[in-house]
């Protein structure tokens, strides 16, 4: 098996709580019909070793499992391990996210991502790429719902 790694930094201007908030810990109650349609728990409660199912609006979905989530550092670990984004060479996508306090009142958030390919499948540098977008854009769409509705994730 061939692992990739990528590791990004993505300034927010909404504070490191609310965004852990509404990307971990609340992430069922944030409502982004244009990105997802719903989220289903399979397994768990929302802690290490839950099973969550993310339907997106295009018709696929995410299958992921959570590793493990800590509220206090604003840190959370979880394994895509089934949906389209896998494709044929990649067996699983491992995540950590993080999210630190900035000094204007928003945050950054820092983001590994591990593909982990069948074989020795070497992926290309635009196929992480596309696939990074793909998950940015739930990061994008988090900060401006929740800079729409200061009260959300409060």
């Amino acid at each position: 098996m061939g692992i990739t790694k990528h590791i990004q930094e993505l300034k927010l201007r909404v504070s490191a709580k609310r965004m852990f908030k509404a990307l971990v810990t609340e992430s069922h109650s944030i409502p982004l019909p244009d990105a997802i349609k719903s989220i289903e728990i399979l397994h768990g409660d929302g802690s290490a070793g839950t099973i969550r199912k993310t339907n997106l609006a295009d018709g696929s979905y995410v299958k992921i499992r959570i590793e493990a989530v800590d509220i206090d550092n604003q840190v959370s670990k979880y394994t895509v391990i089934e949906g389209p984004m896998l494709g044929n060479k990649i067996e699983s996508i491992h995540y950590e996210q993080k999210f630190e306090d900035s000094s204007d009142g928003g945050c950054v958030a820092k983001i590994v991502s591990e593909y982990h390919t069948k074989g020795d499948i070497q992926l290309k540098e635009e196929e992480v790429k596309a696939i990074n977008d793909q998950a940015l854009g739930f990061y994008t769409l988090s900060e401006e719902y929740l800079h729409a509705n200061p009260n959300v994730c409060a």
